[in-house]
Formats: C-alpha cells, structure tokens, sequence
C-alpha cells in the first residue's frame, strides 16, 4: 500500500481529490498543512451539520493506492495538468500493511450500468438481473466503473442500441470501456494508452471476461476512423488530442469524452469545434460527459 502526500492551495482542494479518484486512489482525506504551527486553522461543524469549510489555506491531501506503478501514474497525469501548478507533490511512501483487501473489497458491491448490465467485482456473485457483466475489481486498476467518469461513458454506450461494428478506447486504462464494448456486441474493438501498465492492465482485464480485443498497445496501433471513439482521459490532454481524436472519428460516427469538470465544457468544446461540435450528454458530481457526431464533409 502507497500514500501520495500533496500540499494543495485551499481552492485547489476539490478538484485535485477529485481527480485522485479518478485515477483510483482507494480513498483521500485531507488535512490541515500548517497544523501545530502558529497558522493552524481551527475548523469545526456544529453536531450533524456539514462542515461550511471542508480545507485549509494550505492543505495537505492524502491519498493510498494499492501499489506502486498506480500511485506512479497518478503521480505522472497530475504534473502535466494546469490544475496542479500551485500544487506539490510532498511524498510518496509505503505504509504499514494491514486487512486493505478485506476494507476495499466491503466498500464495493455490482455496480448496475443498466438494469441488465453490471460491473461486478470478483468477491460477489453475478446479479440475477445481470444478462451482461464484467468482472473488474476496484482498486487493482485505472478504471473500474466506480468514478461518475467511466459510468457516464459506460451508459452512452449500454443506451446506444445500433452498435457499430468498430470502436476506439483511447487512453484504455484498465479496459473497461473496450470490454463493455466488446460484451455489447461491437465485433472489432482497439484499446490503446501511452501508459504501458495500463497496456498490460487492459490485455489480462480482456483476457479474464473473456473477450478478444483485435489491438491492445501504444496510440500508434490505432486503425480507424472509427464509428466509436470514446476517451476517459482529464481535460488538458483531451484539448491536446482534439485534432488526433476527431481523425479518428469516422463521417457520422460518434465521440464520447469524459474526465472534464463543469466549469470545463467550453475551454474543451471550443478546442473539438473545428471538427465536431460537442453537447452535455450527462452530468454527474460536478463532471460531464461530452458526445459528438462528425460532419459529413
């Protein structure tokens, strides 16, 4: 088990805990910086009522990931964020080992996408309801359905009843969304990710549902345009990627992005505009999904 210290500027406080578990920190809790020092900030609730301050001026977000190559790549995607310039990394260090599978495993139960699709962990049997599943742990890697995010991107694709017959999962992660769309039906499907772990996460994640993904490797293995082209990523490389991502978009086909906060829709809309011109598909915890067709030129 791994603990990511962060010193984070108080108006920072939300948005990087919120990207942590995005990249699956297993839990965050934040705590005054400056405490026992002269610039400790008292900060009390009145009994069963929410705290109206939830930071300090200078807090101190920490952060446990299972294992290191996790808390490594979270490390990674949060230093080339624009969010994260006020912010530092403080350290990253082993903690004590004790029962965290029993923990982890008793905070998650089968996630419902639709009724009859669910994400199911490995300790809990399939849902009778279930007549789609995939089995994926939380906490073993980048993206287990839990975070609004991957839900979101899993419902569009769960509610899209005219499956295509070719999809892209860029910035794949664990695989979830190229395993959701193999199990709803798309024959041909891609998953890349600049991240090898996630690479190697994806390839054992498709192996154990059972499923045949036909490219699983670096962006430079991508074969479209595609009729799907779905990324999970975080707003500033999805600004970066706009001109890549919308390539790969096939004429009439779909793109689906998420990772991007409310406050957020324009700045990346604006960068997709050229290409294809993106809505607010669904909102959920303060994050957004953004879907777009492409123009038929």
């Amino acid at each position: 088990m791994l603990e990511l210290a962060i010193l984070v500027p108080e108006d920072d406080v939300e948005i990087v805990s919120e990207a942590l578990m995005a990249l699956d920190a297993l839990s965050v809790s934040v705590e005054d910086a400056d405490e026992g020092t002269d610039q400790e900030q008292a900060r009390f609730g009145e009994p069963g009522m929410p705290l109206s301050e939830v930071a300090w001026r200078h807090s101190r977000l920490k952060s446990l990931f299972t294992d290191e190559a996790t808390a490594t790549h979270a490390q990674t995607v949060l230093l080339v964020q624009d969010f994260f310039a006020r912010c530092h990394i403080e350290a990253l260090v082993a903690v004590p080992d004790e029962d965290w599978v029993r923990l982890t495993q008793s905070q998650f139960e089968p996630l419902a996408i639709t009724p009859d699709f669910w994400v199911v962990p490995t300790w809990h049997e399939v849902p009778r309801a279930a007549r789609k599943h995939i089995r994926l742990d939380p906490g073993l890697a980048f993206g287990t359905g839990t975070h609004p995010t991957t839900r979101m991107c899993l419902e569009w694709m769960a509610e899209h009843h005219e499956v295509p017959g070719m999809a892209l999962d860029y910035g794949c992660g664990s695989g979830i969304l190229a395993i959701a769309a193999a199990k709803l039906g798309v024959a041909v499907v891609d998953a890349v990710d600049i991240d090898p772990a996630a690479v190697d996460s994806t390839r054992a994640n498709a192996q154990a549902n059972e499923v045949s993904l036909r490219a699983v490797g670096l962006p430079d293995q991508v074969k479209g345009p595609y009729p799907w082209v779905v990324a999970n990523i975080l707003a500033s490389p999805l600004k970066v990627l706009a001109p890549l991502l919308c390539q790969l978009v096939q004429p009439q086909g779909h793109l689906v992005l998420a990772g991007i906060l409310s406050r957020q829709i324009q700045e990346v809309s604006d960068a997709y505009a050229p290409w294809i011109q993106l809505q607010v598909h669904r909102e959920r915890d303060g994050w957004v999904l953004l879907t777009g067709q492409k123009r038929v030129s």
